[in-house]
Parts: C-alpha cells; structure tokens; sequence
C-alpha cells in the first residue's frame, strides 16, 4: 500500500478504534494498487458488536475535509472522498458475520442461502489485512475458514458448475438467435460461474471481480489450455459469435472433467 494511502486510513482507524462496539477493521486489497490505478478504493470492513454512531454523527467524525459523502438506505455503507481519494467504509454486525460463518461449518443445510452470492464473503473474512483488532474473534474466525472440508466445497462447486452449464445454453441460443444483448449477458454469467467453479474445485474463496482474471490463471489444478481459451474468448472483436462458442464448450468440458 502506498504511503498516502496508509496515512489515510491509520487517520480513520484512530476514529473507528475509539468506538466501543468496533470489534476489528480489516482493509480490502484494492488498497493495494497505485492511488492512481482506476481499480484504487480505501476499501475497509468494519465488524461492529453492539451499534455503532449513526450517518451523521460518522460524517462529522470522519473530518470537515470529507467529499461527496453519502451512505446507503441500509446506513451501513459510507461513501466518500478525501481529495481524489474514495474511500468505502462498510459496517459489518458480528452476529451476520458468525451467522455466514455457520453455513460453513455447523449449519450445512443452509448453505444455499448464499448461493447466489458466492464466496467472497468468505474471503473478505479470510483475507483483509487487518489494521485493528480489539479481542480474539476474528482470529476464530479465520481458524474456521481455514480448512473448510470436502463436503462444503463439493456443494458449492455443484451449485456453481450448475450455473455455468446453464449460461452455456444461455449462449448458444442467443448465438442461433442473433441476439447480440443475450449473448453479451450470458458470456458474462458463463466466465463467472465458470471461474467459481475452478476457485472450488481449488478449495479457494473466490476473490472480487476485480480479482477473478488473475487469480484464475494462477490456479494449481486447471483444464489443458484453460488460460489461452479464457484470454481468447474474452478479447472484443477476436473470433466470431460461433468460435466463441465452442471455445466456451471445450472450457466447460474441461472444467466438468476435473
């Protein structure tokens, strides 16, 4: 990280910390590039246990230099700038994150409550570097993150895999279709679930978006050819509708195999 980005956010840990309910602030990895990259954000998930200032009294904590700031309808997301620099403070109860937790260990059955969204969840927990930590929770945390069995990721690998099997039909009919705006949407749903299955079947949290085209590369355990047909298919302009498609078919045959 960047030294005015460090400096930016030691500024707001040393408010968050003074909050008696604020358990641990973690900070995101798109911190990490060049303030100047497009993909910068002072990203930071604060775990809260027992209530936390509301909007306004936030805002006025956070300095009379704060830019642009707003929060969303729930109240536990705030954005801002402090100069050209966004930040994105996200307010995360303890209690929702033990719950999410769960899902992975003692409560199974329910696993399929976050089946749409994935495991990044997961990996925030796991991953965030963290710049403030009050007790001993969040390192129990990671300890339960730390080895998931097999069980738990053949189910999320078959829920994914299942999606991506579906895109994969998405996009062949918009291809017979012509139909250019389904077939943009369903290239898109087909590349995602397609890498979620991959982080699986790696027993990998999959990262943000952001992350996904670089981490996916660097798998271990990947389909023959994997990276080249995924780098093809993705290049605007490089091959017509019908290549594309069979290029999708030969990477989700691969990926059905492993």
């Amino acid at each position: 990280m960047k030294y005015k980005a460090k400096r930016l956010a030691e500024r707001f840990v040393a408010v968050l910390s003074q909050w008696p309910g604020v358990e641990c602030v973690s900070l995101n990895e798109a911190a990490l590039p060049d303030t100047l990259d497009p993909y910068f954000a002072l990203i930071m998930d604060v775990f809260y246990r027992d209530g936390i200032p509301g909007p306004e009294e936030r805002r006025r904590l956070f300095g009379g230099d704060i830019l642009a700031f707003e929060t969303s309808a729930q109240g536990n997301k705030d954005r801002f700038l402090v100069g050209d620099m966004p930040v994105r403070l996200e307010f995360k109860d303890i209690a929702r994150a033990d719950e999410l937790v769960s899902f992975l260990d003692a409560k199974r059955s329910s696993l399929w409550l976050i089946k749409d969204s994935g495991t990044y969840g997961f990996y925030r927990l796991a991953q965030g570097e963290l710049l403030f930590n009050r007790s001993q929770w969040i390192d129990g945390i990671r300890r339960r993150l730390s080895a998931p069995d097999e069980g738990f990721w053949l189910k999320v690998r078959d829920s994914s895999q299942s999606k991506m099997e579906h895109f994969l039909s998405d996009l062949g009919a918009a291809m017979l279709q012509e139909d250019d705006f389904y077939y943009l949407m369903s290239s898109s749903g087909f590349i995602k679930y397609a890498c979620l299955t991959l982080f699986c079947i790696n027993k990998r949290f999959e990262p943000s978006h952001r992350g996904y085209y670089k981490q996916v590369a660097e798998l271990p355990i990947l389909p023959e050819s994997f990276p080249v047909r995924l780098e093809t298919f993705l290049r605007p302009g490089s091959e017509p509708a019908e290549r594309k498609y069979a290029l999708a078919q030969l990477m989700a045959r691969g990926i059905v195999a492993l």
